[in-house]
């Protein structure tokens, strides 16, 4: 079953298109990233499957039915403006979010202590959300978005503020949340941190989807025919090579185009060339990402 479908949603503010016939949907126990440079319209088709605002036209579909208060219950949300109550204790702070998404006391307290501990906040509870660093109020923010087990989690920007450390303990305990059979929403600009936990992305740029599906599928698309070698020595020509690259600790061969790697490989290794490394070149998240905006 698919948690979240989209179709041909589009929203517009003073005549000016923000979200243009954006589509996709989401399943169960998947961790779907949604990228794109700022003013894409990412945060604002995050924004709609929230029913914070509505879609001028378009259908949106979470849990298989249309967005309501029994289906918002069902939902955690991280937004990118964060919004707690800075006059109160980290412990009044849960205790009220848990007590909007009519939670029994009794078992928002057991998972308020379950959660503080996993993100070593346990001993600053009852601090006010005022005396906490930034870092440390994205935490909290972070245990009061999945604090009532929700089915579906959107995260808008989560490492934000967060040094190395907590950066590795977020992403544990989102992977957490997937072998849970959660279902994640991640918008984020880091996309080395896309690349680690997400499953298939949407790349939105100026308010239309410029790619969706798999990562290895998108990042075999914009792949060069190329292949990365560490070795001992090249030959000065080798059979199905039209170029040589030299980079600081690899060279690049760029092939023909009617040789495969494998062959150059077998010529290279029948050559008496000691080949350490031998890899196909896929370009990262981040290059395919510059890439397709330079195009669009």
């Amino acid at each position: 079953m698919n948690v979240v479908e989209v179709s041909q949603v589009n929203k517009s503010f003073k005549g000016i298109k923000v979200v243009d016939s954006v589509s996709f949907n989401t399943g169960q126990g998947e961790i779907f990233g949604m990228v794109g440079p700022n003013g894409a319209g990412k945060t604002t088709t995050i924004r709609m499957l929230m029913d914070i605002i509505k879609p001028d036209s378009g259908e949106i579909k979470i849990l298989g039915q249309p967005i309501n208060e029994a289906v918002k219950n069902r939902i955690g949300y991280l937004p990118e403006e964060r919004g707690l109550y800075r006059k109160l204790t980290v412990s009044e702070s849960l205790s009220y979010l848990s007590a909007l998404k009519n939670m029994k006391r009794r078992l928002a307290m057991e998972r308020e202590e379950e959660l503080l501990k996993r993100v070593n906040m346990l001993p600053h509870k009852n601090k006010k959300i005022e005396e906490l660093s930034h870092g440390m109020g994205q935490l909290i923010q972070f245990v009061a978005t999945i604090l009532h087990d929700p089915e579906l989690v959107v995260f808008d920007e989560p490492f934000a503020a967060l040094d190395p450390v907590n950066t590795q303990l977020l992403k544990e305990l989102i992977l957490e949340l997937k072998s849970q059979g959660k279902s994640v929403i991640l918008s984020t600009h880091m996309m080395n941190q896309v690349e680690e936990l997400c499953d298939r992305i949407l790349m939105i740029n100026k308010g239309q989807a410029v790619l969706y599906g798999s990562l290895a599928e998108i990042k075999s698309r914009y792949k060069n025919n190329s292949v990365f070698i560490e070795c001992d020595c090249l030959p000065e020509t080798i059979p199905g090579v039209a170029g040589i690259k030299n980079h600081q600790k690899y060279v690049e061969l760029f092939l023909d185009g009617r040789t495969s790697p494998q062959e150059v490989l077998s010529t290279l290794v029948s050559s008496g060339v000691k080949v350490d490394r031998f890899e196909l070149s896929t370009p990262s998240l981040n290059e395919v990402f510059i890439q397709v905006v330079k195009e669009g």
